[in-house]
């Protein structure tokens, strides 16, 4: 009761504070702001012009509260000690500027001209609520033409034929409604044409259009191309023409020490070709992608009326540095986990753009109740090549490089239960296309798992489940496996909306099965496996899709919803009847199901297997659906809310084990929700997530939906501390 009472206070003073006691004497604050339009128009929204209008109220969220503001006003408006710390963190009030409406409609009657929209009004109301104003914006769109003729006056010779090549690729038709916008957009589309084609000094500013509105209630559009652009005088007049490129150069900081021979062959830009600007993007993208310059930058110069040379300048940038990443948690039963993350690089290692990354990775956890404690610690190495090895790199003619990967690691597990070390090796390419693909292809991928120390409770854990046996036995896993992301937005601290999708599929131990005619074989109660140099291997299959999308709406597009979508599932088969421990499924932790900690979640309604004395649920199948709403408070924090549900679960059941069923799904998803505490440093996001239990479908008590009361209170809740946004 009395939580509920400071919680009501709470509300109180962050709503009731006044949002005016600061203003200016005699001035009012510009509280609202709506913008509507008279009629119904298709392909217009009256959100649209809001970016037109030169004074914006501030920023708020829900309920129209404004917490900057309200942060403001804590202030007493002297400017010093802690007042001047609220000023400085908070967002100062909007004083209403009646000068500023004026330019605001025209602004608005320009953007509906550039749309086709003639002749408009604009009307605007004020209306003042004791110090507050709250400005009305009503538009009335004006006439629209549409076009009955199209007059072409193009240049002649070789430009002319072009042209005419071009006709059929032109936006502009009769029929449609006239547009500053579209006839923009046909010059952006008409220079990229041109300029392909080998007309280097061709641009948007060589068209001229003009439209007569007046004749026979008729509109007749002339569609010109002059060989003068606007900013010129016509005495400037010459003929356009193509251009070859002519002496290519290429420049880089003498301190760098690259290969002459690897900078020939990324560069795609041949002397003696005609001029492309497509062959330019893809030299530019190219040296890009090697990652070791800091910017590149293609000068075009011309020569004469026929000849352009073309110097590659490449800048130079730090080639070694140190990456850190960190996740920790804790939950009401006291579960500690920290896991920090530290990788050296070295971006041209053979003076070639090799790049060698070299990670140091581990994994705490500790429960001071029980004293249990596990530790994990790792090493791994990458060596990526900046081409497809055994492919001359003058061969490989793609827009972006592609980059052959060999990965090797090393992890030790000391666990109450068992230690275990698990040696990788993979070798393969990866690489991005057009479009913001991304895409990892390794043929060869083996991971070599021994156990050992291994306790006696845990010994008879696995004889009594045949599943846990065959996930941890010492193992050989060879196969391939691939992934293929997809972006609209590749940036760390993402900031406009923006959509992604992940695919990642497992094969292995298929090309092994081929040679189970010569294998030994082993027989054990669960499972007769064949065996190679005396460890059995992994057959099964696995895949995973990800999909993520984030809506941006409010003030600047400062608020963001966010949809997070997570489906898995793995098989085993022939060789084996679990997927390897790496491989399974799990939930719960900083980014996923946040109301549990990692692997402390199902698998379906299981409690935790009393073989493990450390959480460690996996399956071989996962659910799971996040929603999260964020919006800035003051200065770069930025508070979220968040609702999840998912579940994983177990498709082959031991003896004594209920039988996994689809239709059992939807009862054993477990839900919670939580508050999120960002710092948005927009190189860097640092968040601190506090989950809350709803619905634990493995609950040992006959009830599984948990209240307010029961968030506080023993393994209700879980808090994570991690590094970027959690989708």
């Amino acid at each position: 009761m009395r939580r509920n009472i400071l919680l009501v206070i709470f509300l109180l003073i962050v709503t009731s504070c006044s949002t005016t006691k600061l203003l200016p004497e005699g001035t009012y604050r510009l509280a609202s702001q709506k913008v509507e339009l008279t009629t119904r128009e298709k392909n217009l929204s009256s959100s649209g012009f809001t970016q037109y209008i030169r004074q914006q109220p501030n920023s708020s969220i829900i309920f129209n509260w404004s917490p900057g503001l309200s942060m403001y006003n804590w202030s007493n408006g002297s400017g010093r000690g802690i007042n001047g710390f609220w000023e400085k963190m908070g967002q100062a009030p909007v004083v209403f500027d009646p000068t500023l409406i004026p330019g605001s409609q025209e602004n608005i009657i320009k953007r509906l001209e550039t749309l086709g929209y003639y002749d408009s009004k604009v009307h605007t109301d004020v209306e003042y609520k004791g110090r507050l104003a709250l400005v009305d914006y009503r538009i009335t769109p004006g006439k629209r033409y549409r076009i009955d003729e199209i007059v072409y006056e193009v240049p002649g010779g070789e430009f002319g034929e072009a042209f005419r090549a071009d006709s059929a690729n032109m936006t502009i038709h009769v029929g449609d409604y006239l547009s500053e916008e579209s006839l923009e957009a046909e010059t952006v589309r008409g220079a990229g044409v041109f300029r392909e084609q080998g007309f280097y000094d061709f641009n948007k500013n060589h068209y001229f259009f003009e439209a007569d509105t007046l004749t026979a209630d008729r509109t007749k559009l002339y569609y010109r191309i002059k060989t003068y652009s606007r900013g010129e005088v016509p005495t400037a007049d010459s003929t356009i023409r193509k251009y070859r490129i002519g002496r290519v150069t290429i420049s880089h900081p003498q301190d760098i020490r690259f290969r002459e021979s690897l900078l020939r062959n990324t560069n795609t830009i041949r002397s003696g070709a005609w001029y492309s600007e497509q062959m330019v993007n893809k030299a530019y993208n190219r040296f890009s992608a090697l990652k070791v310059f800091n910017s590149v930058n293609i000068e075009m110069s011309p020569v004469d009326s026929a000849t352009v040379d073309c110097n590659i300048k490449l800048s130079g940038t730090d080639l070694t540095g140190f990456k850190a990443n960190i996740e920790a948690s804790s939950n009401a039963s006291g579960l500690l986990g920290f896991s920090p993350q530290l990788s050296f690089f070295h971006k041209n290692v053979f003076h070639g753009g090799e790049w060698l990354d070299l990670g140091f990775t581990g994994n705490w956890q500790y429960h001071p109740q029980t004293k249990a404690g596990s530790s994990e610690f790792g090493v791994s190495a990458t060596l990526s090549f900046p081409r497809p090895l055994g492919i001359p790199l003058e061969r490989v003619r793609s827009t972006f490089l592609p980059r052959t990967e060999v990965k090797t690691s090393f992890n030790y597990h000391n666990r109450p239960e068992y230690r275990r070390t698990l040696a990788s090796l993979s070798f393969g390419y990866s690489g991005q296309t057009t479009g913001g693909y991304y895409y990892q292809l390794y043929p060869l991928r083996v991971n070599l798992v021994k156990l050992f120390s291994v306790s006696t409770a845990f010994v008879h854990t696995l004889v009594a489940y045949p599943y846990l046996w065959d996930m941890f036995e010492d193992q050989l896993d060879l196969g391939l496996s691939g992934m293929l992301y997809h972006t609209t937005d590749a940036s760390v601290v993402p900031k406009t909306a923006y959509h992604s999708e992940r695919i990642s599929l497992d094969l292995s131990g298929n090309a092994l099965s081929l040679l189970n005619s010569v294998l030994p074989v082993y027989e054990h109660p669960a499972l007769v496996q064949h065996m190679v140099f005396g460890l059995p291997y992994k057959q099964y299959v696995r895949a995973e899709l990800d999909l993520a999308r984030v809506f941006r709406f409010g003030k600047d597009d400062s608020q963001a919803l966010a949809l997070h979508l997570d489906i898995g599932a793995g098989f085993a088969y022939g060789n084996s009847v679990s997927l390897p421990f790496e491989k399974q499924f799990y939930c719960g932790g900083a980014n996923s199901m946040r109301g549990w900690q990692a692997r402390t979640l199902g698998p379906g309604t299981e409690m935790m297997n009393p073989g493990f004395m450390l959480p460690s649920q996996t399956g071989n199948l996962k659910l799971e659906a996040d929603l999260e709403y964020r919006f800035p408070l003051f200065w770069k924090v930025e508070p979220a809310l968040f609702a999840e549900v998912g579940n994983v679960w177990k498709t082959v059941a031991d003896e004594g084990e209920e039988p996994f069923e689809i239709k059992n799904i939807p009862s054993q998803l477990a839900a919670d929700w939580g508050l999120g505490l960002r710092v948005n440093l927009d190189f860097i996001l640092v968040r601190l997530d506090v989950g809350f239990k709803v619905y634990d479908p493995c609950s040992t008590a006959d009830v599984h939906w948990l209240g307010p009361r029961d968030w506080i209170k023993r393994d209700g809740f879980a808090i994570h501390f991690g590094v970027g946004y959690p989708f």
